[in-house]
């Protein structure tokens, strides 16, 4: 087995795989995909009887998270051909991707899992989805039009302060992104859409024709989920805000990432914010890993939870301590039409 960071050039060399094992999605939206998205993404291949057998695909995001931006990825496309199954070619890939995320200076990446149980042994952690509802109703003075590239700037703008307002965590919508998001859009027979009032935009919403809206609106209802996993304990911890003042020393473990195995000392108040040193493992007050770090911050499970599922130990004062960090909430929707996945769509 080989695995290989593939150049731009060679990208399309994975189109044969992609359509053989994603063979559901539409030619209209593989072209889409492969003309667009992977000119600035990262693919990771597996070759093996000389041809590629495997493959990873990160696609990139900026995220805001808690007014910073941070450079994400999205992990999609992750796909070994039948004949080549069990052979733990994912696990590899991933390992590859996360080890080259950490040292690129990535905080956390994510992906929208085929099945949970995949991922959570390399510690992802599953966030569901929070729906967006515009606080307005449709009423006769709101009108109506389908957006073109000549809007994108303003409604990267208005996006950009709904988003601000509303959640901690969300992908950063820029003119390029709401172009690309035409593109794929326009690749499944649908349209942005954008509603307003007196001349200011209120809302903006995809538009499908009637068989893509019924087949969009039973995936909403079916709550897809959202996988996380850290990949820089450090950045992480850093990104977060508190409650009030707070301050402990706990270590945490990451069987694939070597240098998040460490002990910390955080602490930090509502108005500093955290501030983080190393810490000396005789003065740590408990153990947890890398994926309980995640749903604890996250808001999935307070440190009681994680702790009774194994993944913590920790002392009561600890625990106590913990619950002063405020997670992240407002994740998240669907991003656009069919793979891509960020933490809000508008």
């Amino acid at each position: 087995m080989k695995i290989e960071k593939l150049e731009v050039s060679q990208h399309l060399d994975t189109r044969k795989l992609y359509e053989e094992v994603f063979s559901e999605d539409e030619k209209s939206f593989v072209d889409y995909y492969y003309q667009e998205k992977t000119k600035d993404n990262i693919i990771y291949v597996v070759r093996e009887d000389d041809d590629i057998q495997a493959m990873l695909h990160l696609n990139p995001y900026t995220l805001m998270v808690n007014g910073i931006e941070k450079e994400s990825y999205y992990i999609v496309a992750v796909a070994t051909r039948k004949e080549y199954r069990g052979r733990r070619y994912m696990a590899e890939l991933l390992r590859e991707a996360l080890l080259d995320m950490y040292q690129a200076g990535v905080t956390f990446t994510y992906l929208m899992p085929a099945a949970e149980a995949i991922y959570l042994p390399h510690d992802f952690r599953t966030m569901y989805e929070q729906n967006y509802a515009p606080e307005e109703k449709l009423a006769e003075s709101i009108t109506v039009q389908a957006a073109e590239d000549k809007d994108c700037d303003e409604i990267s703008a208005w996006a950009q302060k709904e988003l601000a307002r509303k959640y901690q965590v969300y992908a950063k919508r820029d003119k390029n992104y709401y172009e690309r998001l035409l593109k794929e859009l326009a690749c499944e027979d649908g349209k942005l859409i954008i509603y307003r009032k007196d001349g200011q935009i209120v809302d903006v919403r995809p538009y499908y024709e009637e068989s893509k809206e019924t087949e969009e609106v039973e995936k909403k209802e079916a709550k897809p989920k959202i996988m996380i996993r850290i990949v820089d304990v450090r950045r992480m911890l850093m990104s977060l805000r508190l409650q009030s003042f707070m301050g402990t020393c706990f270590t945490v473990t990451d069987p694939i990432i070597e240098e998040n195995n460490r002990c910390v000392m955080i602490t930090g108040t509502e108005f500093s914010g955290v501030m983080l040193m190393d810490g000396k493992p005789e003065n740590s007050e408990g153990t947890l890993t890398v994926a309980a770090l995640t749903s604890l911050v996250f808001g999935v499970k307070t440190a009681e939870e994680i702790c009774a599922d194994g993944d913590a130990v920790m002392s009561d004062r600890m625990k106590e301590e913990l619950d002063k960090i405020i997670p992240f909430k407002g994740l998240s929707e669907r991003d656009s039409v069919k793979k891509e996945v960020s933490f809000v769509f508008l």
